[in-house]
């Protein structure tokens, strides 16, 4: 099957230091890919460049063939790209329903996922309407950076740790909603420090070190295999 969603020699960094030093990472359409990795190695700078938040200094990001690599940030939201942010970033004094109807396009955008619908997959929300951002609870804050990225019908959607900070049970939840998401078709990449996580919801890891890909693997394949764990990412 042809990727969907394609990276070939990607360099990205900050004011010219390099993070990324040559990623190559295929996803198929409808496929969640986690991408697996220790602290530091580049993983949360390779979901901002193809967000647009860092622009690279070169190679190719293109989704359904389409280049998307150093465009605007809002002309890679329009190509169908989200994202679920690390730290959730709710914004304190809006409330759950102000959150939404800021996310909500402002013309009528074709694509499943309308307030409706995503208040019936996150009903907790709906309960918590005129609550402000910071009187959620860290999970209600994780769904509602979940929820804002759907209303835009992306899709691809990033997701960079969203298991961060979260006790299990709410962790379990955060997963069954991104099975949920790429069961109605939503190409996923998963950024994830959590191991049980992310071998619960992908189908394929994609495991970094030192800015680049370096191992991919089934899930099934990795998770039956202690031993490129420890080698890869120091765990069992």
């Amino acid at each position: 099957m042809k990727p969907y969603f394609q990276m070939r020699g990607l360099r990205s960094g900050y004011a010219g230091g390099v993070v990324l030093t040559g990623v190559d990472l295929d996803v198929e359409p409808g496929a969640i890919v986690a991408v697996l990795g220790r602290n530091g190695v580049g993983k949360t700078t390779l979901i901002s460049t193809v967000m647009g938040f860092v622009r690279p200094y070169e190679g190719s990001i293109t989704l359904d063939g389409r280049e998307i690599a150093g465009a605007r940030v809002d002309v890679i939201a329009r190509a169908g790209v989200a994202v679920v942010p690390q730290g959730r970033r709710v914004f304190a004094p809006l409330t759950v329903a102000e959150h939404l109807a800021i996310a909500a396009p402002r013309r009528t955008a074709p694509g499943p996922w309308t307030r409706t619908r995503i208040l019936d997959l996150l009903p907790r929300l709906g309960e918590r309407l005129g609550h402000r951002g910071d009187e959620l609870s860290g999970g209600e804050q994780q769904m509602l950076a979940i929820a804002r990225a759907l209303l835009g019908n992306p899709r691809l959607l990033l997701l960079d740790e969203p298991s961060d900070g979260l006790a299990p049970a709410i962790v379990a939840q955060v997963g069954e909603v991104i099975r949920e998401v790429a069961a109605q078709g939503m190409t996923v990449v998963l950024v994830e420090q959590n191991l049980g996580l992310a071998l619960s919801v992908a189908e394929q890891v994609a495991v970094m070190q030192k800015g680049c890909i370096v191992h991919r693997a089934a899930c099934a394949e990795f998770a039956a295999r202690p031993e490129d764990r420890r080698r890869l990412l120091g765990v069992d």
